[in-house]
């Protein structure tokens, strides 16, 4: 097996603990959460799973007695008793010293009524994401956004330019995704599958069961598999209904499931209304590109799936960042002018247009343009990723670049 890898999320970790009472670590399942909170401070914290039956049942029968095992206790996958964070708080109303519990859940807890509220004031939470591309590497870093909102766009060239980055096929890139264990310990493609197809599977039997009983699970995965094959577009809940043949309140509940555990991804439109008028229903993605291949049962990624890679990273880099809070959204008119990303910092933004292809074109971005005129001064630049080898100007502000300089 191979060493643990370093994650860009493990120093926001120790500085909300060095701040905060309760620190939350939540994400799905399988992205390493218990591996960097279980070595993180190794020796001055101690560490319960609940996937322990032992702990678990404490938990459940005794959890103030659980929560007082330590001065500073680390307990994993909390979603698993709910009932053990109102002993949590308890705790910490007795002794509010910094760093005297971190938690982790493979659900929103954020999304979960009774969490956000025993913890309210008492709590930060971060998300840990599947690997990011530069994660895989050994760098323990997502893409260059920072850099390149915190750079002016007349000097991005010498910025990309001076970045030590191999060239990736982002299909390969794709077919590996983020997750710790085919991404990074799996070499074959078969060992990968055999892992992705146990994965949905304990995910459907046991993860969700926790969140919600679930009676039909063919029918619940047919949902899956529906929304993996729209990656990318508009989240149309009667369409999925009718296709898998569920009412669409049902496929309302089910999506909102599949947000709460973080496989589903719901980018919500940038709907600054300047003087077009704008889409602004949401567009599905998934947590991880290749879990969503295998759950669509494609073998050869689409440039939705490269829009899912680029997504994934900038997720990583917006929920670690602990500066002005990013947000990453899409742009659309009823026209059809469409951006894949925005990315909005402050006062600034940036736009991103995905080309699965190598020889990007000026015709390529002329949504970009649209965008660039659109918000004038506000707009930091615009990125043009594509597949080739060359950084150009395509026109004022705007750069077509390798993804792969990027991310």
């Amino acid at each position: 097996m191979n060493d643990p890898l370093p994650r860009l999320l493990g120093s926001s970790v120790e500085r909300a603990a060095a701040t905060m009472p309760v620190v939350v670590v939540t994400g799905a399942r399988q992205t390493g959460k218990s591996t960097l909170v279980r070595d993180l401070l190794p020796g001055r914290r101690s560490y319960y799973s609940l996937d322990d039956l032992d702990v678990r049942a404490q938990a459940e029968r005794e959890p103030d007695e659980l929560a007082a095992r330590a001065k500073r206790l680390t307990l994993d996958e909390v979603q698993r008793a709910p009932d053990l964070l109102l002993a949590v708080k308890r705790a910490v109303d007795d002794d509010r010293r910094p760093g005297r519990f971190i938690l982790t859940g493979s659900a929103n807890l954020l999304l979960m009524r009774r969490v956000s509220e025993s913890l309210a004031g008492r709590a930060v939470y971060l998300t840990l994401w599947p690997l990011t591309r530069r994660e895989r590497l050994g760098l323990g870093r997502p893409g260059l956004w920072s850099e390149l909102l915190d750079t002016r766009v007349e000097e991005w060239v010498d910025l990309l330019e001076a970045e030590d980055s191999d060239r990736e096929d982002w299909r390969a890139a794709c077919l590996r995704g983020g997750y710790p264990v085919p991404a990074h310990e799996l070499e074959r493609a078969d060992q990968r599958l055999i892992w992705l197809d146990g994965y949905a599977q304990t995910y459907l039997e046991r993860d969700l069961q926790d969140l919600s009983a679930i009676t039909d699970l063919v029918e619940f995965r047919r949902l899956m598999r529906a929304t993996c094959l729209r990656l990318g577009q508009l989240v149309n809940q009667t369409e999925l209904g009718r296709d898998i043949g569920v009412p669409q309140p049902t496929v309302r509940r089910w999506l909102n499931l599949l947000e709460t555990s973080y496989q589903l991804v719901r980018l919500p439109a940038f709907s600054v209304n300047r003087t077009k008028r704008l889409i602004k229903t949401p567009k599905a993605y998934w947590c991880d590109p290749a879990l969503a291949l295998r759950l669509a049962a494609e073998a050869r990624p689409r440039g939705a799936h490269l829009e899912n890679l680029v997504l994934s990273d900038l997720l990583a880099w917006r929920d670690a960042s602990t500066r002005d809070r990013a947000e990453v959204f899409f742009w659309r008119t009823t026209a059809g002018e469409e951006v894949d990303f925005v990315i909005e910092r402050g006062r600034d933004l940036l736009a991103i247009e995905l080309k699965s292809g190598g020889r990007p074109r000026l015709a390529d971005a002329r949504h970009l343009r649209t965008f660039r005129d659109e918000y004038g001064g506000a707009v930091r630049g615009c990125l043009l990723l594509h597949d080739g080898e060359r950084i150009e100007q395509l026109a004022p502000r705007i750069l077509a670049v390798p993804w792969w300089r990027v991310i």
